[in-house]
């Protein structure tokens, strides 16, 4: 399934048949990625990003997760979505990142505010959270441009190869946003 956002900026739900596209942006990207994604090690080759796809495409499917693949002027850039879902409570976790060339274009500003309105207008949520890296300021400054609250700081939330990070947590109540 695709959602186009605007003529530049389409959606495409995590599918097994862009592995070796996925696999490609990961290593041209890995570098600059492996500051903040703490999953790269799981992730060396095309059959390493057709099983993380068909994981993502069952979890759609059940409806555990809603992970996509994020395109512009038709190139693979990142990838967008919500990480998981607590239905019982009705809130969907974002997670997103983006190749560093795309960076600074507004194209993950526009994804989230996209799946935002998707969560409240389609799935009947009534709160997204977004978890960034306490340090990672360019991720952070996507949930504080679209209005998110902070909610607080998770110690020690994340342990990224040699170190563990803090987690910034960032929420967004359904009577509060303005699509």
């Amino acid at each position: 399934m695709d959602y186009q956002i605007n003529e530049n900026l389409l959606l495409k739900v995590s599918d097994p048949q862009y592995a070796e596209q996925m696999a490609a942006l990961i290593d041209s990207n890995r570098e600059y990625l492996k500051e903040w994604l703490g999953w790269l090690d799981y992730s060396k080759t095309i059959e390493d990003s057709r099983a993380f796809l068909q994981n993502s495409l069952e979890n759609y499917k059940e409806k555990r997760s809603f992970n996509t693949m994020i395109f512009f002027k038709g190139e693979p850039v990142g990838t967008a979505g919500f990480n998981t879902f607590d239905w019982n409570n009705k809130i969907g976790t974002i997670g997103y990142w983006l190749a560093q060339g795309y960076q600074g274009h507004g194209i993950m500003t526009e994804t989230v505010h996209f799946l935002t309105n998707l969560a409240f207008n389609e799935f009947n949520l009534n709160k997204v959270e977004i978890r960034a890296a306490d340090k990672n300021n360019k991720s952070r400054s996507i949930p504080e441009r679209l209005g998110f609250k902070l909610e607080g700081t998770l110690r020690q939330a994340e342990w990224l190869y040699d170190h563990f990070v803090d987690h910034s947590v960032y929420g967004m109540l359904k009577e509060e946003w303005k699509s």
